[in-house]
């Protein structure tokens, strides 16, 4: 059974009839939990973490995460809908650089690996003479 100050007051933003910090809407705590930073900071009281304080706690809030295997599986799916973009992108560049004309470059394929077009076209016509 929840009480007049239980957590139903903060978090739906509504108060319950309560008194005090905890029956106040989310916005308005952190409108007074801010102001109270403020003040601790301009006051050199605050506390400021290290390096190694920041990495500590980077590292145990991405191992929390880490654990929501819903979250985790959401932001593969969008990784691999996004990679999956990208390479339809590349492809329709690609098929777009093959229908220029002879002699055109094509400043959308940066690799030469296996050698030019034109390398290939002259191969061609050198191996036909040949036989």
């Amino acid at each position: 059974m929840a009480t007049q100050h239980g957590q139903e007051g903060s978090k739906g933003g509504a108060s319950q009839g309560g008194r005090g910090f905890a029956s106040m809407d989310e916005e308005k705590q952190r409108e007074i939990a801010s102001k109270g930073g403020h003040a601790a900071h301009e006051q050199g009281v605050a506390h400021e973490f290290s390096s190694e304080e920041a990495r500590l706690a980077g590292q145990k809030g991405g191992e929390a995460v880490s654990q929501d295997t819903q979250h985790m599986s959401e932001i593969g799916q969008k990784g691999g809908e996004a990679r999956a973009e990208q390479m339809h992108q590349q492809s329709a560049t690609s098929s777009t650089a093959k229908g220029k004309k002879e002699g055109e470059k094509d400043e959308s394929q940066s690799s030469t690996r296996g050698g030019t077009s034109e390398q290939h076209a002259k191969a061609g016509h050198q191996s036909h003479k040949n036989q």
